[in-house]
């Protein structure tokens, strides 16, 4: 019983090192984009290791908050954000 318990608490520790290492491996790039579509706005963050992905998750999850249905969703994503502050990483 000892030594599960062992392991299981090693495990804990791994896989809690392991989302430290990864959420601190994607801050290289964080931006706000601020998106407006169909007279509705709302303004997301998110962090990526590149620009294009921080950008792209950024408005995907703003329209997310805005458009309604996948047509929506989509149309939304490709218009051009209201505004972009980068706040890492440029």
């Amino acid at each position: 019983m000892k030594k599960s318990g062992l392991w299981i608490a090693l495990a804990a520790v791994a896989f809690v090192a392991f989302l430290a290492y990864s959420t601190l491996k994607q801050t290289q790039y964080r931006v706000e984009v601020c998106v407006e579509f169909q007279g509705r706005d709302a303004c997301r963050t998110a962090s990526a290791e590149t620009e294009q992905q921080a950008l792209r998750t950024a408005t995907d999850n703003a329209c997310a908050l805005i458009a309604s249905g996948m047509t929506d969703s989509m149309a939304c994503g490709r218009t051009a954000p209201k505004s972009v502050r980068w706040l890492s990483g440029k």
